[in-house]
């Protein structure tokens, strides 16, 4: 019996039917599928090239330059017979690609097809020559990946007379799939990587020209502003390093927002962050943030390479020396990871290293110490970078006397990266690393000629350990004693004295009258009394000093031969030169007895002497006493040490102040070239060279007698500034040579200036302004 209700039907079999045209339909169930063969593969190699097949960037209008690598390009592709193998290798923003794509426009009718692929990965690379096999032969279109992909390298190994372009490859073995079976065409990479590249023949791309630079920016301002103000437009390419991606990115934003250089420098330097990512509409992609961004990542994997770059950000851009990074300075053993982390980065062209330094472009430096919301820029990384860039240059300073000449290359080789930091650094970052640091090159900047720097900084490291150590600490009261010095040395008297004087009372109120650590500063004051001619006040605070330092530190001690050297060097000053040379004669027996003969301080007590025995009129003294010292100064600390430059023109001048100019103006010219090739040009001991040599053969030469005065008074006037006592001195020079030459009416007018300048500088009462008043009372009542 069959029963009501609906039953299940069985399983319905598969069945295959072949249809019309070799197309096959497969039947399961109710479910019917038609497949069509594979369309028929070509054989490649009698494919050819569609007419006019291109794919290539187009070259921005505004391209400039670049005529030194396009010829190499050229060169390297003439010397391959065209199979050639080229890789442009640059930082990342330096232009690789647009002179890629260059290249490909000059050269149409040389090669066919000219292709370009993204070559950023693998995949890309894949994807790009699939692309090319279906434009070759576009009936392959509806191939898998690796079939169209086989198609294009069968392709272009069966053909010649093509250009392939591998855009922003990183590794050889990213393309392996195309380069380790095509050996013919010319394949053009560029890459971020400047090595590891086999035989291929290597162009680098570096920052373009200045001139070439600033006509990139106006043809990208004008793009969008037809009449730009590119006022500070020099400036602005210098700040973004000459960089192209860096130029083309603030000349759209120039041209867009109607911003001029001037502006857009502020903008920089208040907004960095932002500025690093502002750009033209829709071209967001292209910034240097992000371009680097990118870098970085491919270097996650070395983790110290970002904090080391971090660091170099806060150097100089050139010359910074390997050996900072090295355990133990200078000498020290490397660190393996450290070079590791070194030659990555270069690899990547974001250094450029060899083997005693490295280079790193000052943008890159830049965007580096910018915090951002970018995890290779977090605020907390950069400082840290700043604080270990400060500990290692403080530290590869700290114990090196910066008079000392043999110190000098340490301190030449890192003052660039000392300033850089602190310029870069805010005060309120600073740290007491940041302080010794500013401490050291401060000293070596003011032995250098330079008060005006070493006042800025040494303000600032003053004001920062009154904030991290308190007003009254150590420290913070040295300090401003060092600051004290600098305006003395740079002829501010008056502030010289004020800072002095402050200094004193905050230690004898914290400390008491007796404490030792207001001797030193006791010492200077009664320096800075003396320099403005008030020697009633000098003198008596040295007896005190002197008094006090024997009493605390002892009568043989360093310091309390220093006080009675000063003194006795008061009262010559003083014009009581009598009452000097005996106590001169006595502090060098005592320097002789305590540091020695040959001790620096012991030949500056005795040039001190005879210097004395000149003012007093005994020349017959004062020479051999000089002529000892210069010879003891040669021996002891070299032929080319300043106090041996300085002790050689007192010499010389003792021997003109005899007569004797067959003696002195040799010694003169030496010593001035001499101080020139040691110390420079702008040093103030070359100054004064230069000034007494002028001085000196007015008698045999007055036409350069009165050229290498007026040198020595303009050098003057710029380096240490119009009212400093040098500078006054040889103002005062010029006046007195106008006098000799027979034009004492110049000479008034210009002794008039100068009595002025001494009157308001050094004060009436000087001894220098009295002698001035008197040289002019003398000229105009003739």
């Amino acid at each position: 019996m069959i029963g009501s209700g609906q039953g299940e039907f069985p399983s319905a079999p598969h069945q295959t039917v072949t249809a019309s045209h070799g197309s096959t339909v497969y039947v399961a169930g109710r479910d019917v599928t038609i497949t069509h063969p594979p369309a028929p593969v070509p054989g490649m190699e009698a494919v050819r090239e569609p007419a006019r097949l291109l794919r290539v960037p187009d070259v921005p209008g505004s391209f400039v330059g670049r005529q030194a690598e396009l010829a190499r390009l050229d060169a390297a592709v003439t010397s391959s017979g065209g199979r050639g193998r080229i890789v442009l290798h640059g930082l990342g923003g330096s232009g690789k690609s647009t002179v890629a794509a260059r290249f490909a426009e000059l050269h149409a009718g040389r090669f066919a097809p000219r292709w370009w692929i993204n070559a950023d990965s693998p995949a890309a690379v894949e994807a790009g020559l699939a692309r090319l096999a279906v434009a070759l032969a576009p009936e392959t279109a509806g191939l898998r990946l690796e079939q169209l992909v086989e198609l294009a390298v069968h392709w272009l190994g069966s053909h010649d007379g093509w250009l392939l372009v591998l855009d922003n490859l990183t590794h050889l073995a990213d393309a392996s799939v195309l380069l380790d079976r095509v050996k013919n065409g010319t394949v053009l990479i560029t890459s971020r990587t400047s090595g590891g590249w086999g035989g291929a023949t290597t162009v680098a791309v570096g920052v373009l020209p200045r001139a070439k630079a600033l006509r990139l920016l106006t043809r990208v301002v004008r793009e969008h502003w037809p009449k730009p103000d590119l006022t500070d437009g020099k400036q602005l390419c210098a700040e973004l390093g000459w960089l192209p991606l860096a130029i083309r990115q603030a000349g759209a934003y120039l041209g867009q927002t109607r911003t001029v250089p001037t502006a857009y420098l502020k903008l920089l330097a208040e907004f960095p962050a932002r500025m690093f990512t502002a750009t033209a509409e829709n071209d967001t992609e292209r910034t240097i943030a992000r371009v680097w961004h990118v870098t970085l990542n491919r270097l996650t994997n070395t983790p110290l390479a970002g904090h080391l770059l971090r660091r170099l950000a806060w150097c100089a851009p050139d010359d910074i020396p390997r050996w900072l990074f090295t355990p133990g300075g200078e000498g020290g053993v490397p660190d393996p990871d450290v070079i590791d982390a070194f030659g990555r980065l270069a690899a990547y062209s974001m250094i450029t290293l060899d083997a005693e330094a490295v280079r790193v472009h000052r943008l890159v430096q830049a965007v580096s110490r910018t915090p951002d919301d970018d995890p290779h820029r977090r605020a907390e990384d950069i400082a840290d970078a700043r604080d270990a860039t400060t500990i290692n240059l403080a530290g590869a300073l700290h114990g090196h006397n910066p008079i000392d000449p043999a110190t000098w290359p340490r301190f030449r080789t890192l003052l660039p990266h000392a300033r850089a930091l602190v310029d870069h650094a805010t005060p309120e970052s600073d740290t007491p690393a940041t302080c010794q640091l500013i401490n050291s090159v401060s000293q070596y900047l003011l032995d250098q000629g330079d008060p005006t720097t070493t006042i800025a900084y040494l303000t600032r490291a003053t004001a920062s350990l009154a904030r991290l150590r308190g007003h009254t600490h150590h420290d913070t009261l040295m300090s401003r004693n060092n600051l004290a010095r600098c305006h003395e040395t740079a002829g501010d008297l008056k502030r010289a004295i004020e800072l002095y004087e402050q200094v004193i009372a905050d230690i004898e109120r914290v400390s008491g009258p007796d404490h030792p650590a207001a001797l030193t500063p006791r010492n200077n004051l009664a320096g800075a009394y003396l320099a403005t001619g008030d020697f009633g006040r000098a003198i008596p605070l040295m007896e005190k000093t002197l008094a006090d330092r024997e009493r605390v530190l002892g009568p043989d001690h360093p310091e309390t031969l220093t006080t009675r050297n000063n003194l006795a060097y008061a009262h010559q000053a003083a014009g009581d030169p009598r009452r000097a040379i005996p106590l001169l004669r006595s502090a060098l027996a005592d320097r002789e007895r305590v540091l020695g003969s040959n001790h620096p301080e012991t030949l500056t007590t005795r040039n001190n002497l005879a210097y004395a025995h000149q003012m007093a009129g005994e020349l017959r003294h004062a020479i051999p006493q000089f002529e000892a010292t210069v010879t003891a100064t040669e021996q002891v600390l070299g032929n080319d040490h300043p106090d041996t430059l300085r002790n050689r023109n007192n010499l010389a001048l003792a021997y003109q102040a005899a007569g004797d100019l067959d003696r002195a103006l040799p010694l003169l010219r030496q010593n001035l070239a001499d101080s020139e090739r040691v110390l420079g040009s702008d040093h103030p001991t070359t100054i004064n060279s230069r000034n007494s040599l002028g001085r000196a053969c007015v008698a045999v030469d007055p036409g350069q007698a009165f050229t290498l005065v007026k040198t020595a008074l303009a050098d003057s006037e710029r380096v240490l500034g119009p009212d400093h006592p040098n500078t006054l001195t040889i103002r005062g020079n010029l006046a007195g040579m106008l006098v000799s030459s027979g034009r004492p009416d110049l000479a008034v007018t210009v002794l008039s200036a100068v009595l002025k300048q001494h009157e308001r500088v050094l004060g009436p009462d000087h001894p220098d302004t009295v002698t001035l008043r008197s040289n002019l009372d003398g000229l105009t009542r003739k």
